[in-house]
Order: C-alpha cells, then structure tokens, then sequence
C-alpha cells in the first residue's frame, strides 16, 4: 500500500508550478490501490479531499506542505535527485526504502566455468574499448580458463546479456554441483568448458546465449526429469550456437534401475510442459524418445546416475 501511495502522492504533487499553489488531479488516473491510499490518507490527514466535477471525480490538495512531507517519509529521495552512477539497489533504497523497488535485479550474472582440458581460452573485447572505439588488437581480452581452473579449481565469467564472450570450444551445462565438481564422467575426448548453473536457468544466462554464439556447441546435461528438461527447451529455443542434449550411456537401463517415482512426480507439470516446448521446436528424436520412456514408465532420472553406469563413458 506504501508503493501505491508514494506513486500517487508523486503523481499529485508533479508539475506544480507554485509549491503553495492547490492542484487537482483525475480520479480515473489512478489505480484502484492508488485511490484506495489516497482516500484512506484524506480521511487521516484532510491534506486533501475528493470532489466530484463535471462526470467524474478529482482528487484536491487542501496542504502542499503535508503532502510533501508525507512523500519524502515514503520516498527518501525522488528519482531526480538520485545519483545515475548509484548501482541500482542502492537507489531503489533512496527512493523507497527497499532495494527490492522497481528494476531490483543485478547487471551482471557470475557463470561458474572449469576447463575440461587445457588450451581453453575465453576471448571478448572490454567494454572499455568499445566505448573509446580504439584499436582492437590493443584491448582484446582473454581469459586462460585452463589457467584458472588449475590454479584455483574453477573461474568464473562475469556476464551480461550483450558481451561478447565466446570461446572456439564447446559449452557444457550441468544442473547439480557434483557434475562439476568431478568431471570423470565426460566422455572420452570431451573438451571446452563446464558450467554450472545450480538447478534452474537463470533469464540473464538465457539472454546471454540468445545474444550471439558463444561456443560452436552447448551441450546441456540435465537431470533427466520435468525441471531438466523444460531448462533444456529453454535453451534450444533461444541459443544462438548448436544446442544438443546429452544422453549418457546406457540411460534407459539406468532409467528402469535406479529411476525415481517421487521425483517424476514432483516434476511432472513442468514435464508436459517440456515435451510440448520440444515438440513445437522439433527436438532430435532420441530426445523425444527418452522422453516416452520417462513418462510410460513414470520415473525420472537425476543425473548423478551417470556414475553406475558400467559402460564406458560416451556420446549419444
């Protein structure tokens, strides 16, 4: 209710040419929310009133002064008076108190990286260069992802949506933290990057892969179950690199074996959702299979699994 009354109060008092000076607004240029507020602080404060004209209604100020003061107790600072250069969350608690106001989200996602073999490199121009417009070759950047990995175990890309990170090996997506953190289930002469994306795709990461190619393929190993495959339909619908989903070896034994009802189960809304966003995009037909085996047998499975495999490691 505080928001919906900060936005009217804001609306009321906007443009007044003399501080002092009574201004009349439209009934029907706020929410419902909003003129429910304002009623309630015209009964409290009699700062204002409501009166009608003509065939509706309009709201009036009776005291400038204690209107003002009302907004800048909800409202620290107006947007005008807010410093650009402020990261955004710190704004929105000049404006309203909260940095979850409007547009609370971060400019940036950190994508957790590990090279699979050596060589792999991450190349992109800085944002610095680009602003500059100079010379290419002197502000090329490169990220030894190979480097990092040994070094440190892991690197970490920070992204946004318009980058133009890219490296000339593939892209590995892995849902769960033990598929990164033990890379001996790749198959033989797998190569390029893992990353770890912790359950669910996030929307940047998403935007980040529509915006240009950023590997000459993404593979994505989910979890074989609804949540899984609904973020693997995510990404074929949008990537801008070839997508594929990796079957690991010997799936539909490991399936009947060790496949799980309670998950299928849990999952199963954002299952049918899956295999419809997968039809309409016409994914490869062992996909399609798999997926008729899931939903005939009602077991999902999490990709973990990979690991009871008996057959060597291998590409499907």
């Amino acid at each position: 209710m505080s928001r919906a009354l900060a936005a009217a109060l804001a609306r009321l008092l906007e443009g007044a040419a003399n501080p002092l000076q009574a201004q009349a607004c439209q009934a029907s240029a706020f929410t419902a929310l909003q003129r429910r507020a304002l009623d309630d602080l015209a009964r409290s404060t009699g700062a204002l009133r409501l009166k009608p004209e003509g065939r509706g209604s309009v709201y009036e100020v009776i005291s400038v002064e204690m209107l003002t003061t009302h907004l800048r107790a909800l409202r620290p600072q107006q947007a005008s008076e807010i410093d650009p250069a402020l990261p955004r969350r710190a704004a929105n608690i000049a404006q309203s108190r909260s940095s979850k106001g409007r547009s609370h989200g971060h400019a940036l996602h950190y994508l957790l990286v590990k090279s699979i073999t050596d060589g792999v490199i991450w190349r992109g121009k800085s944002p610095e260069a680009e602003e500059k417009q100079e010379t290419q070759q002197r502000h090329d950047r490169a990220f030894d992802l190979s480097q990092a990995t040994g070094t440190a175990g892991a690197g970490v890309l920070a992204i946004t949506e318009d980058d133009d990170w890219r490296s000339d090996q593939p892209l590995w997506l892995v849902e769960n933290q033990a598929l990164f953190d033990r890379l001996d289930w790749l198959p033989p002469g797998a190569q390029g990057t893992v990353a770890y994306y912790a359950g669910q795709l996030p929307s940047r990461l998403l935007k980040w892969l529509a915006c240009r190619p950023r590997a000459p393929e993404v593979i994505v190993f989910p979890d074989y179950d609804g949540v899984g495959l609904l973020n693997y339909a995510r990404v074929l619908e949008v990537s801008a690199s070839p997508t594929r989903f990796w079957l690991m070896p010997d799936w539909a034994r490991l399936l009947t074996t060790y496949g799980s009802h309670a998950v299928w189960r849990n999952t199963q809304s954002d299952f049918e959702a899956a295999v419809a966003r997968l039809e309409a995009v016409q994914a490869p037909q062992e996909v399609m299979e798999m997926c008729a085996a899931l939903r005939a047998q009602g077991l999902a499975l999490e990709h973990e699994s990979v690991w009871l495999s008996p057959s060597e490691p291998g590409s499907h």
